[in-house]
């Protein structure tokens, strides 16, 4: 009762204080019956209606992405065996604790930490047995009653920090997988999905459950991560599918075609190291050696819509001898042989990088009606250490053994070993400190950012955190960049990147809106630039690089060449005094020719910043390294292309 007398007279005392000296009478709402019965005469006094008010607020309705997210999706923890075996003791909990920003010890000892949380991750670990350096560690009975697994548990203690390592990879050779057993991997699986949903936090942190399919025929690097949308109710009634059933991506898809159909969840795939394939990764025909077909195409854009260009083991997007008119081609190239010991041959590049693979996509298309290779484009880093680690200053490596104050492991430790044959070797100063996947999405959760890996409306950083998106339609103007709502103007008027533009009408070329943003915490921009792919009528594939925006205040030169924008690197340091912090660009495609089918990217450069190695000089003190190592380079993000196809359907549709 004291309730409703201290409500009446706030009413009453609100009514005085808006329209005067009222009396403080209880006008309590009345039913609608009751003011249905009104005399008329009554209702004929009120004011007349109002016409609807101009709608102020211009979001309300509005609901494209309109935010970017930064995470990796490869990453490894103890529970792989090329890493837990090889000295790492951090496990999933440890690598998502770091991930959303906390303090960590790495297994080395040193203290870590990233100057801003990433907002999303995918721990990754090798499905092919899982968590066998955990079991082995923790001595569990399964894994002492396993032959090959006591050999490891004995060889943990050995004097040889490798020694465990050894045991498993001469098994592992030999075609045999230690410790797979489907009780190892259904306790090992348990623990990656209760750790992912333990640390997932909506709209704050996301993490996916997922694992690494690890693919290696004739140690051809065929690898896909393999990601789900779904929590541990879906995620977790099937265990992974391994490369032990089936080196054969095609039956990777038919287990998560299955995954779908029998739960009602999501899943998707993301190859990646195509430089590392010898050729296979975007191959001319399928893995048992058969021609290419319309079926494959659909099904293989279905499962992988994305493709991972960069990460720790070399940059992906294209290569010198590919794109020999590309001033930024020869960027941290792994281009020796496979990830074992088969040479690298020329004609092999082709079906491994990401711009070739795209514009091969094109001419499959117009042979079978469906283009296999029409990915967007991420980065990730591929570590091994549970430390996702792209800051040049703050960089753990591929692997625990090159982690920062292990001495020249870090620096001359062989990660792609030699060859009988042929010198492939690959080492960690060669190691690039790479990569990130930005991601426009609404929210961050699971569901948003998964749909927009999906639609592919993506792009890939090689560390750093510089945003980049471009949209392409018929008739946006000059005026539009400088529009303050560029991205409701986008997709109002054209469809972001990774969607696909419907045929000209007669007389127009595509249009495109693109942006860059420098990370806050990084280095300005030099450039950005519009990567064309096309395939003419006689069937040739041909490339164009535009540059579309610059700082500065050079001139294009007649060939549509730009002068470098100059260095501040000096030892560790660099400044922002050249440069900019954003740049936008209007672009009209000036040799359009609308028979046909083509491609758009956009590639946006920093200025030049010190690598990791310049950095390790400055802290531990000057070393011989080899003569091609890095110190100054360039930082990049790609985005995922726009495609046009003579009659494609409109609004971002992928077929």
């Amino acid at each position: 009762m004291r309730g409703k007398v201290l409500s009446r007279l706030f009413i009453g005392l609100a009514a005085v204080a808006l329209i005067g000296a009222a009396p403080t009478v209880d006008h309590a709402p009345q039913p609608a019956a009751a003011q249905a019965a009104e005399p008329a005469a009554e209702q004929a006094a009120e004011p007349a209606a109002r016409a609807p008010a101009p709608r102020y607020s211009p979001n309300v309705g509005e609901s494209y992405p309109d935010r970017a997210f930064f995470g990796d999706t490869h990453l490894h923890t103890a529970y792989s065996f090329d890493a837990g075996l090889l000295g790492n003791k951090l496990g999933p909990d440890d690598a998502y604790r770091f991930a959303a920003g906390g303090e960590i010890t790495a297994s080395l000892g040193q203290k870590a930490k990233l100057r801003r949380p990433l907002d999303f991750l995918v721990v990754a670990d090798h499905a092919e047995s899982m968590g066998i350096a955990p079991l082995a560690n923790e001595r569990d009975p399964r894994a002492l009653a396993d032959p090959i697994g006591r050999r490891i548990v004995d060889a943990l203690g050995a004097p040889d920090p490798l020694a465990a390592y050894r045991v498993f990879w001469g098994e592992h050779n030999a075609g045999r997988h230690p410790m797979h057993t489907d009780a190892l991997r259904r306790t090992m699986w348990d623990r990656i999905v209760a750790s992912a949903e333990a640390h997932n936090a909506p709209g704050r942190f996301t993490t996916f459950i997922g694992y690494e399919y690890t693919s290696n025929p004739s140690t051809n690097n065929l690898h896909r991560v393999v990601i789900f949308r779904d929590g541990a109710a879906r995620a977790g009634s099937v265990l992974p599918f391994t490369s032990a059933e089936s080196e054969n991506p095609e039956d990777l898809w038919s287990f998560m075609e299955n995954y779908e159909r029998r739960t009602g969840g999501r899943i998707l795939a993301i190859p990646h190291n195509g430089n590392l394939s010898n050729g296979l990764m975007f191959a001319d025909t399928t893995y048992a050696g058969q021609p290419l077909t319309r079926a494959y195409a659909e099904r293989r854009v279905r499962w992988e819509p994305l493709a991972e260009v960069t990460q720790i083991k070399g940059d992906g997007e294209t290569h010198p001898l590919l794109s020999p008119n590309d001033e930024f081609a020869n960027y941290y190239r792994w281009d020796r042989g496979n990830f074992g010991a088969a040479e690298k041959k020329p004609e092999m590049l082709p079906r491994e990088y990401a711009r070739a693979a795209l514009l091969r996509g094109l001419s499959f298309e117009a042979k079978l009606g469906a283009n296999p290779f029409r990915f967007g484009m991420i980065g990730s880093t591929d570590s091994h250490t549970s430390l996702s680690t792209t800051a040049e200053d703050n960089f753990f490596s591929k692997a625990t053994p090159g982690e920062p104050g292990s001495g020249d492991l870090r620096y001359l430790g062989p990660i792609v070993q030699q060859s009988a044959t042929a010198d492939v070797r690959m080492y960690g100063y060669q190691s690039l400190a790479s990569g990130l996947a930005g991601v426009w999405a609404r929210d961050n959760t699971r569901e948003e950012i998964f749909a927009a890996m999906q639609r592919r409306e993506v792009f890939a950083t090689t560390g750093t955190r510089m945003r980049v998106r471009m949209f392409a339609g018929w008739d946006f103007s000059r005026a539009d960049i400088n529009r303050p709502d560029i991205a409701r103007v986008g997709y109002g008027g054209g469809v972001p990147m990774g969607g696909a533009l419907a045929g000209a009408a007669a007389g127009k070329a595509p249009t495109f809106l693109v942006e860059a943003m420098r990370d806050p915490d990084g280095a300005n921009l030099d450039r950005i630039q519009i990567v064309k792919g096309w395939v003419d009528a006689q069937g040739t594939t041909h490339e164009k690089i535009y540059n579309v925006a610059w700082s500065g205040n050079r001139r294009l030169r007649s060939n549509g060449a730009l002068a470098p924008v100059g260095s501040t690197v000096r030892g560790a340091a660099y400044d922002n005094s050249i440069g900019a912090p954003v740049l936008t660009a209007f672009w009209r495609d000036p040799h359009f020719n609308a028979a046909d089918r083509a491609f758009y990217y956009v590639r946006a450069i920093e200025i030049p910043t010190p690598t990791w190695l310049a950095y390790d000089l400055a802290v531990f003190g000057a070393r011989d390294l080899p003569r091609d190592a890095v110190l100054v380079h360039q930082e990049r993000a790609y985005g995922s292309p726009v495609w046009y196809s003579p009659g494609a359907p409109q609004n971002g549709a992928t077929p």
